[in-house]
């Protein structure tokens, strides 16, 4: 019995969102435009369980880099209404479109000339006869077996903004980096930093030439502290050598301190470009199981370096 009630839920919801499809239309179109054309924020209000959907909405607006914010209707009526300004745009969200606390913004948003765009269940409302743009998010039931408690509807509304939102950020070219930008401490943001925001760069790097004898080059490496050097000639990689180079090269020859760093190198090693996902990095080091990347240029000019334990401490992953 429990089961079948949630997967009847689930299954009206889901038409819920289906309906959907077929209305994104001319309407739908024109109401993305009127939000990029927006000089000022986009203004997300509505009251009840649906005010709980305009604040998830005017969230998401603004992760994607659409200026928003929500506004309580009855505090709007009680003086918030300075939060609007000439240039916003209001989004209102109302299955019924005759919510009170609503229609008594009307006028005032008429007399700033805000443009409106109203979700709404009922096309013929009160609410939508006095808005710009209306978008139909009416359902055929709700959830509810009473079919009072707001639950298609409110799950309809979310996924239209959620559609306005998402079409919004593509229509103005809202890239990774855009929306790293927007989110520099959660998770989300972590996996998309790049390779140059967490590499090693300048001193810190530890670099030789093919020339440098090896003892200079264990030197190197142990007071860099990163277990690995790179190997360059005119600033160009030409290989590495690791600590784990350097315990076999021990092993098998007890002269090895008297060569050059160009005779115990490993030529042509792993790099990685600065502009790569960190998450990039990550996961050519987990493939080909190292511990380092060297950064360079597209011609192999070294930048930095990256290693693993960079990676770790930003619990990205």
């Amino acid at each position: 019995m429990i089961s079948e009630s949630a997967k009847r839920v689930l299954r009206i919801e889901a038409e819920a969102i289906t309906d959907l499809i077929d209305r994104i239309d001319h309407r739908f179109e024109a109401a993305v435009q009127a939000l990029d054309s927006c000089r000022g924020r986009v203004v997300v209000t509505g009251i009840g369980k649906s005010g709980i959907i305009c604040r998830k909405i005017a969230a998401t607006l603004a992760s994607t880099g659409c200026p928003s914010l929500f506004l309580h209707p009855s505090e709007a009526n009680h003086g918030d209404l300075g939060m609007i300004v000439p240039g916003d745009v209001v989004l209102v969200v109302s299955n019924s479109g005759e919510t009170e606390e609503i229609l008594r913004l009307l006028e005032t948003l008429k007399r700033l000339g805000i443009f409106l765009i109203a979700l709404v269940g009922n096309p013929r409302s009160t609410l939508a006869r006095h808005s710009d743009i209306v978008l139909d998010v009416s359902t055929r039931q709700e959830a509810c077996s009473l079919g009072l408690a707001p639950t298609a509807s409110t799950t309809a509304a979310l996924a239209m903004g959620d559609a306005l939102a998402i079409a919004l950020s593509e229509k103005r070219g809202f890239k990774e980096e855009d929306f790293a930008n927007l989110h520099p401490g959660g998770k989300l943001g972590k996996k998309l930093l790049r390779v140059e925001n967490l590499m090693h760069a300048g001193e810190e790097v530890p670099v030789v030439e093919p020339e440098t004898p090896m003892r200079d080059v264990i030197y190197e490496i142990s007071r860099k502290g990163l277990g690995v050097t790179a190997v360059v000639q005119e600033r160009k990689v030409v290989g590495i050598i690791t600590d784990g180079d350097l315990r076999r090269l021990l092993l098998e020859d007890e002269d090895m301190v008297k060569k050059t760093a160009g005779a115990c190198m490993h030529p042509n090693p792993l790099t990685i470009q600065r502009q790569e996902l960190a998450a990039a990095a990550l996961q050519v080091m987990e493939e080909r199981k190292v511990t380092s990347l060297l950064v360079t240029s597209s011609d192999r000019l070294l930048e930095g370096i990256i290693h693993i334990h960079d990676l770790w401490q930003t619990q990205m992953f």
